[in-house]
């Protein structure tokens, strides 16, 4: 008797699901393998930037990114706000300040690796004028005249602080004395928190004058603004200071930052925009 074959149609339900399982494990993991790539791909260094450097270290940032394939994102800022948004747990990688008293400051509250703490550049005070210069400004005498309008920046701004030094300098010297500073004070019409709307001001001509860094006579505003240069001793000089956050999640891309701003090729850059070489004093050639 011929036996009897059972052709019932198998359902695809009834079979094992372990080679289903095994397919969407291999799946999975060959996706997470994109997504790490992806990961490394789209590290980013935070750095926040006093305003006055803008152009310098945008230019700095893109010739790290280029050696780096990491990214920068730049937070621009009067450097007493960067200050406050990094006590109120703002998160950053590298702090760029225009002066040490700031990251003096955040040095002793615990929030920057000191032993990364370098100066970079330097930077003293000049005059600026709008192009044209209408109401005839050549030095710090024209600054008391009354009718004068100028802008300081606040005193926890860097240039701010430095101004105020130049004014006192002047305020002990018999040939202007404590009553000119007081007159110069008078014709402040406004304290700015950046550099840049001291600048950006001027440039527009809503003053006739204001207290700036010889390096915001940028190659962007050569034409817009002119410089007029304080004799060296009444002048202040400000170092300008770099470190590392303590909460940085990538210190040795930090440091690589940092390095290419020291480097020839950062420096050179810091000169073209009117700043001192770090290893230079402000009133050598």
């Amino acid at each position: 008797m011929a036996a009897i074959i059972n052709k019932r149609k198998v359902n695809k339900r009834d079979l094992p699901l372990t080679n289903n399982r095994i397919s969407i494990a291999l799946l999975a993991a060959l996706l997470l393998i994109p997504s790490v790539g992806l990961a490394e791909e789209q590290r980013e260094l935070i750095v926040f930037c006093g305003a006055g450097l803008t152009g310098a270290l945008s230019e700095i940032g893109e010739i790290y990114e280029n050696r780096s394939n990491i990214s920068v994102k730049f937070n621009f800022d009067g450097v007493p706000a960067l200050r406050t948004q990094i006590e109120q747990g703002a998160y950053a990688d590298v702090l760029v300040s225009a002066n040490l008293k700031h990251m003096n400051a955040l040095q002793s509250e615990g929030f920057i690796d000191n032993q990364t703490v370098k100066i970079f550049t330097r930077n003293k005070v000049a005059i600026i004028v709008p192009n044209g210069n209408p109401a005839n400004i050549t030095g710090l005498g024209d600054l008391a005249v009354p009718g004068v309008k100028s802008l300081m920046g606040t005193k926890e701004l860097p240039i701010g602080d430095y101004a105020l030094q130049v004014l006192e300098k002047l305020a002990a010297d018999p040939e202007y004395g404590p009553a000119f500073k007081e007159s110069v004070l008078a014709n402040v019409v406004s304290l700015e928190t950046t550099v840049n709307r001291v600048v950006s001001k001027v440039a527009l001509g809503e003053v006739d004058a204001g207290f700036a860094f010889i390096s915001d006579v940028s190659p962007q505003m050569v034409g817009k603004i002119t410089r007029i240069p304080i004799p060296d001793k009444y002048n202040a000089e400000g170092d300008f200071p770099v470190g590392i956050l303590l909460q940085s999640k990538y210190p040795v891309e930090a440091q690589a930052f940092i390095d290419v701003l020291m480097s020839n090729d950062g420096q050179a850059i810091l000169d073209k925009y009117g700043f001192i070489p770090w290893m230079k004093k402000a009133g050598e050639k």
